[in-house]
């Protein structure tokens, strides 16, 4: 499994103009799932979100985590993320898991989120979706499993 996660001041996510899901201050995670990854990626990939210490501390410095300072999680399905470019200008989606294999896994990304503790908010699995992101800072995490 694989996540970009951005620090936020808010985001949100709308679905043929309906607002979703929306959170204030937190992480903005876009996960991607591929063929070999099973619930045990979603967990770990869940408890490195959980723990990223993006977030600043009282003297601005980044070594606070969700686990210290709370704030909320939009997590968005993102198939994108696997897509390969190595060869000619159109992206293979081949290393993208099916959306019945992959969405049970993001769903287990979420849950392990909710069971920390973490505010969650999602998009809408398999959706055109508008993503709003505000990045603060910015900061930009690339997360594998």
């Amino acid at each position: 499994m694989r996540a970009v996660v951005q620090r936020v001041s808010s985001s949100a996510v709308r679905v043929e103009g309906e607002l979703v899901g929306a959170i204030g201050p937190g992480l903005c995670a876009l996960v991607g799932v591929t063929h070999d990854d099973d619930e045990a990626a979603a967990v770990r990939l869940a408890d490195k979100i959980w723990h990223l210490r993006v977030l600043a501390d009282e003297a601005g410095s980044m070594n606070r985590s969700l686990a210290d300072a709370g704030g909320g999680v939009l997590v968005v399905s993102q198939f994108t993320l696997y897509g390969d470019t190595t060869r000619g200008r159109r992206p293979s989606w081949v290393a993208a898991a099916r959306p019945e294999h992959a969405e049970p896994l993001v769903d287990a990304v979420v849950a392990r989120l909710r069971e920390h503790g973490a505010e969650v908010a999602t998009g809408r699995f398999g959706a055109d979706m508008q993503v709003t992101i505000e990045n603060d800072g910015p900061v930009t995490v690339t997360l594998e499993v």
